[in-house]
């Protein structure tokens, strides 16, 4: 049970209901058991078999993240005590923390008048502005959309279109000139009306090529409000944050002072109690705005923790339970360096498109200075319907170009199989020179990314790649031996893939690309592969059924693998290789009718909902025209038509749900 010091007002609790999932959910199961709470989950169907279930003292079926009545039933049903919301879904909505302490339960988090105050951005610009806090110009009055294109002409292009109540990158667009603006305002509101249950939005200058930096704050209920340092997060996509690291290289002690002054500031403008987070721009003059307000624990607070040796969890169940902060802001030193780099179920090399699929392996790697918080395991499915975030890595080391270094060795020892992330586009920025120096800002992704760099697809396959592909061709040929056979040791003995010694040729296809191996066993027990440009004697070891040993001469590797019915999956520095082989021949397929008329087929890029149709079968429509809207874990992606054309079908109907692949569109191209 949390109890607070002696002379705190106390408010004791025993049983923590967590109204999150994912890495979040674990992270604060985690923080209840080292301090004696019991962790209670909830869980959608979606999540039934979800690791922060698994990892909770019990857990209760809910039928959405977003059912404030059935999370409160369920704390109720539990006998919790005390309720944790995490970050994202409820945690930053005043009513829910208003209902959440109107039936008896201990919020973790802000007042909910420090939420109100802050979660509408556009009051809290208004009151910030009152306390002398820099503010981006813009635009936060009521207006129709005429209106508001007069505000943007006013304040000038380019102009960034905002959420009102909510953040995180959703209901956010940047208009480059008028002509945009109309649809950029249907699109941004949509997609904050979904998001937050408020379409309202205001609008901001767009800065370009700011750097994005944040304060943490932790404040208890005596008056005292600590900054705990900043922390950089310019490295985004799509508006979302993808690396943050503690602290910011680009801010020197004068600064670091004047932005943690202004976020304490800020916190006691609204009387505010928790952890909570200050977001400031900072021009390329290194003049500080503030952005916004966010009550609630962030996703990169793992760098602050490093960095600072706190525990930010435990500090929000200790201020919840009524105690005062253990230290005040003299005590506070940052020590070393952090980076966080988000894990995530995405395309980069397709526009960071989101990925869903089977986790087939999930193997963080581990050591000194590395943490991870991990919300999957091995066996998950990844589906469509949350944020594609997996799991987050941090490094610490005792300066940035130390961290640095660690995060690549810690990236390059990252094994994950099945579902396709992003660690290729992480390999590529850990390795880019301005990232290594520091010269970096919020369009640092769009400007620098390609995904064609050398760094995210090896090519040719390593060697180790094509040993370790041979391999698993081999344990796979004797495990499906062994089974129609006898159930002896295929180690033990030749088994059907080695009968007569001869050598067999073995095709894989990685991507665009061909390789002609040969594999031959030797009377030793070994070996012989040709790779076409060379040859090996290898030994073979099975460690476990993901792990392989090959033995080269004096050199072992180390290889996760597995064969999946997608082909033989490789683990190798960091990277995912999939590797098959040709199928059996076949008679050779006709033209569709689709393509022998000259019709193209749009289908789509990754499974989602259809939540907008723009346009009607046997309409003429333009190069580029807009033709339906998917939305996918909770972003919008627009479908256009790739060339001038006639609409001949639109199969699904609005509000349908498609997989990858499915047909959306078929354009008559004349």
């Amino acid at each position: 049970m949390i109890i607070p010091r002696s002379g705190d007002a106390a408010r004791p609790f025993d049983a923590v209901l967590i109204a999150n999932r994912g890495e979040i959910a674990v992270r604060v199961a985690a923080a209840c058991r080292e301090a004696g709470l019991r962790a209670i989950a909830v869980y959608s169907e979606a999540d039934r078999h979800a690791l922060h279930v698994a990892v909770a003292d019990e857990a209760h079926p809910i039928t959405s993240y977003l059912d404030a009545a059935a999370i409160l039933a369920a704390a109720r049903d539990s006998g919790a005590t005390a309720l944790h919301p995490g970050y994202g879904f409820l945690a930053e909505n005043a009513a829910f923390a208003r209902a959440t302490i109107d039936a008896g339960l201990v919020w973790i988090g802000p007042p909910p008048a420090a939420i109100a105050a802050m979660g509408d951005k556009v009051a809290a610009k208004r009151l910030l502005a009152d306390a002398g806090v820099p503010l981006v110009p813009g635009y936060d009055g009521d207006g129709d959309d005429a209106g508001l294109l007069r505000a943007a002409e006013a304040i000038g292009f380019p102009v960034l279109i905002k959420a009102a109540a909510g953040g995180g990158g959703r209901g956010m667009r940047v208009v480059e000139r008028a002509g945009d603006f109309a649809g950029a305002l249907a699109a941004a509101r949509r997609e904050a009306g979904a998001a937050f249950g408020d379409p309202r939005v205001f609008l901001e200058r767009y800065l370009v090529a700011p750097r994005h930096i944040e304060i943490q704050i932790i404040a208890d209920a005596h008056g005292t409000i600590v900054h705990l340092g900043e922390r950089e997060c310019s490295i985004q996509r799509r508006h979302q944050k993808v690396v943050e690291e503690a602290p910011s290289p680009a801010v020197g002690p004068e600064l670091h002072a004047r932005m943690g002054a202004a976020a304490v500031a800020a916190a006691r403008a609204v009387a505010y109690v928790g952890a909570g987070t200050v977001e400031f721009l900072l021009d390329a003059d290194g003049n500080p705005y503030f952005l916004e307000m966010n009550t609630r624990l962030q996703v990169e607070h793992p760098v602050t923790e490093a960095v600072t040796g706190l525990d930010l969890v435990r500090l929000q169940l200790t201020i919840a339970a009524g105690g005062s902060l253990p230290f005040g802001q003299e005590d506070v030193a940052l020590r070393g360096h952090a980076i966080e780099c988000r894990i995530y179920a995405e395309d980069a090399a397709a526009g960071f498109l989101p990925a869903s699929g089977p986790l087939r392996l999930f193997a963080p790697p581990t050591g000194p200075g590395i943490r991870n918080d991990i919300g999957v395991a091995t066996g998950d499915e990844v589906g469509v319907e949350y944020d594609p975030q997996l799991a987050k890595l941090i490094v610490h080391a005792a300066d940035r170009p130390a961290a640095l270094d660690r995060l690549a060795a810690a990236l390059r020892d990252y094994a994950i199989l099945g579902v396709t992330t992003n660690l290729p586009f992480l390999h590529w920025l850990a390795a880019h020179p301005d990232f290594r120096a520091g010269r970096i800002d919020t369009d640092f992704i769009a400007r620098e990314w390609s995904p064609t760099a050398p760094t995210t697809i090896p090519q040719p396959l390593p060697r180790a790649v094509l040993l370790a592909a041979a391999m698993l061709d081999i344990l796979d040929r004797e495990d499906r031996a062994a089974r129609v056979t006898r159930p002896t040791n295929p180690w033990r003995t030749a088994g059907a893939w080695r009968a007569g010694g001869a050598g067999a040729p073995l095709r894989l296809h990685h991507g665009t690309r061909e390789y002609r191996l040969t594999v031959a066993p030797t009377p030793d027990g070994t070996w012989v592969i040709d790779l076409g440009d060379s040859t090996a004697t290898v030994a073979l070891t099975r460690r476990g059924p993901d792990t392989i040993l090959i033995r080269e001469a004096a050199r072992v590797l180390t290889v996760r693998g597995l064969v999946a019915p997608e082909g033989l999956l490789i683990a190798w520095q960091g990277h995912q290789y999939r590797l098959t082989k040709p199928a059996p021949p076949t008679v050779e397929a006709t033209a569709t009718p689709a393509a022998a008329s000259g019709r193209e087929v749009l289908a789509a890029p990754m499974p989602g909902k259809i939540i907008k149709i723009s346009a009607a079968e046997g309409q003429r429509v333009a190069a580029n025209q807009p033709l339906l809207v998917l939305e996918a874990m909770k972003m919008e992606h627009t479908i256009a038509a790739p060339h001038a054309g006639t609409l001949r079908r639109l199969p699904h109907g609005l509000g349908a749900t498609v997989t990858a692949g499915a047909i959306l569109a078929e354009i008559d191209a004349n």
